[in-house]
């Protein structure tokens, strides 16, 4: 059962100096997993230009989606077809087709063996410089939000620039079309899942839909201002900080009456840890609400390829 009640996630602006943000995020990333920033620095004029170039994408006919399908490469590029990506333990697969731009890098860069070139739909001439625009905006906004988490922790400032430098962050075009009634029994939009990465930043949640399981043990539906983003911790970070941050199990509920009958579009940006970073707890998270027995250590390249097999990406 979804609970609707104030559950007291963070909501605040990224215009403010961390240092007065910066616990009040951490306290919300402790509790719930989940934060909502707003002046975030991503321009509503180049949301609106990206959202109007997804739309035009996924309106182009199946044949034409279907040819950037990148087969073998666990969906990092291109086209992921309706039907393909399941939840870890779902036994349906979820009712959306998606679209993945990651990081371009220079011929010969140390890490290019983990992150193939970008592929760009012929069909539309604008869709890759707003996406190569949006992909560096999301970036900026992420660094901001991790540079508060470091304060939090009582960490450097600084200290995640390095860990998240050429990282492996994929930015996600989703459509989630009407419901028909061929659906499977069972099947929503996106099933209760956690998210892989460091910290997720999420454009386009406003339409209600989204929702978080609570320690409790119970359903709350996020609640976002338009324009704002929805911040969640992932695993990486959960693991990093060995539990004090906690990547929060979510999902994306099937709407009812006229919501139904027509599409949802939304645009999350997975940040990741640079592939060779090793995801070793940190010395300062210990007791409290930490795990007992920290994690082994694991690189985040590693780290990312078990956890894709287990959604059916690779």
């Amino acid at each position: 059962m979804t609970q609707t009640a104030d559950i007291n996630i963070a909501s605040v602006s990224l215009a403010q100096p961390l240092e007065e943000i910066a616990d009040e995020l951490g306290r919300s990333f402790a509790e719930f997993g989940f934060a909502v920033v707003r002046d975030h620095g991503i321009s509503q004029e180049l949301i609106d230009r990206a959202e109007a170039n997804s739309k035009k994408f996924f309106a182009l006919p199946p044949e034409v989606k279907q040819s950037y399908k990148l087969d073998g490469g666990g969906g990092a590029r291109g086209y992921t077809p309706f039907g393909t990506e399941k939840a870890k333990d779902a036994s349906v697969f979820d009712l959306k087709e998606f679209w993945h731009v990651g990081r371009d890098l220079p011929k010969g860069h140390a890490l290019s063996e983990f992150m193939a070139p970008n592929v760009w739909p012929d069909e539309i001439d604008t869709f890759e410089p707003v996406f190569r625009e949006l992909y560096a905006a999301f970036e900026n906004a992420g660094l901001r939000v991790l540079e508060a988490i470091a304060l939090h922790l009582d960490l450097p400032r600084d200290f995640f620039a390095a860990t998240v430098e050429d990282g492996n962050s994929v930015m996600r075009l989703l459509h989630y079309p009407p419901l028909g009634p061929d659906a499977p029994e069972g099947a929503i939009r996106a099933a209760a899942h956690g998210d892989i990465n460091t910290i997720t930043l999420l454009l386009g949640a406003e339409e209600a839909g989204l929702e978080l399981l609570t320690k409790a043990g119970e359903w709350h539906a996020v609640d976002v201002p338009e324009g704002a983003l929805v911040i969640n911790v992932g695993d990486m970070l959960e693991r990093l900080t060995n539990g004090r941050l906690v990547s929060t199990t979510h999902r994306v509920v099937n709407p009812k009456g006229p919501a139904a009958q027509r599409s949802r579009y939304s645009m999350p940006f997975f940040l990741h840890f640079r592939p060779d970073y090793v995801i070793e707890p940190l010395a300062n998270c210990t007791g409290g609400d930490c795990w007992e027995t920290p994690p082994e250590a694991i690189s985040s390249h590693d780290f990312l390829m078990q956890r894709l097999r287990e959604i059916n990406l690779a």
